[in-house]
């Protein structure tokens, strides 16, 4: 009898064990821990940015005593010493002379859409040649109403370059590189021409703020304010430590607005310890 009693006990023991190890308690753990993953942050893994600069000859690079191409070298070199920046890799679409129409027309280009496609970022500088254009037209009789015609023209051919790169690629941030005024060193007597730059620029900032994912970057007040001569030998085009000058404000711009704004792969990390 007393066999029998304790062979009793230690079969309720034995299946009092079984229920505690019951597989949907352990499921449950193994949810809870998945639960626990977070993101990571944007800058654990350091991106790799693909760059398209497009544009007149301030992407090109006219003035620039290296050639390597204006601006470019001294972003690519700034960026790259960001946290969460690997490299930079830029493709130089800057053409010397364009105006709006003609950068419009080379964004027609299969090269230059397979370029946008791939572009984590799209830098534009164009419009300078637009008002240059209207001062050569008119030279011998320039008046301030000259450029308010070829104002409209700019933004509506902006706004069509603008809808071109968001067609191509959606998820591009774009930045716009505002006007500088160069003209006074040809026209001294003109003290208006620093008011239609101002007004071209109003019009640039007009067109960016129907993107939610454009920006517009001023470098004019560069030139104005600068104590030391920062255009190149044709009065015209910014020389090396002009280019450097548009380069740090493009960098402060990127690293303030532009990049914290490009989206990152979700990457997860496991909160729990081993």
């Amino acid at each position: 009898m007393k066999k029998l009693i304790i062979l009793l006990f230690l079969s309720i023991f034995v299946l009092s064990s079984c229920r505690e190890s019951d597989p949907v308690v352990l499921h449950k753990e193994k949810q809870s821990a998945l639960e626990a993953f977070a993101p990571l942050p944007a800058d654990f893994f350091p991106r790799h940015l693909t760059i398209v600069s497009a544009g007149d000859s301030l992407t090109e690079g006219i003035g620039d005593s290296t050639g390597q191409g204006g601006y470019l070298p001294y972003l690519k070199s700034m960026l790259e010493k960001s946290k969460g920046i690997n490299e930079v890799d830029f493709l130089n679409y800057g053409v010397k002379g364009n105006r709006t129409t003609q950068l419009l027309k080379r964004l027609q280009s299969t090269e230059m859409k397979l370029a946008i496609q791939k572009a984590d970022l799209v830098i534009i500088t164009i419009g300078g040649n637009d008002i240059m254009k209207v001062v050569r037209d008119n030279i011998s009789s320039l008046q301030i109403n000259d450029f308010i015609e070829e104002k409209e023209n700019y933004q509506e051919h902006l706004t069509q370059i603008m809808d071109t790169v968001v067609q191509e690629n959606p998820n591009a941030s774009i930045v716009l590189v505002g006007l500088y005024n160069p003209f006074y060193k040809w026209f001294s007597d003109i003290q208006e021409l620093d008011e239609i730059v101002e007004e071209w620029n109003v019009t640039g900032q007009t067109v960016i703020a129907n993107y939610s994912n454009a920006y517009f970057v001023e470098i004019e007040d560069l030139f104005e304010k600068s104590t030391e001569d920062l255009l190149y030998t044709d009065n015209f085009h910014p020389n090396d430590k002009g280019y450097e000058l548009i380069a740090g404000r493009l960098n402060k711009a990127m690293e303030e607005q532009v990049l914290p704004a490009i989206e990152n792969k979700p990457f997860m990390v496991s909160t729990e310890g081993n």
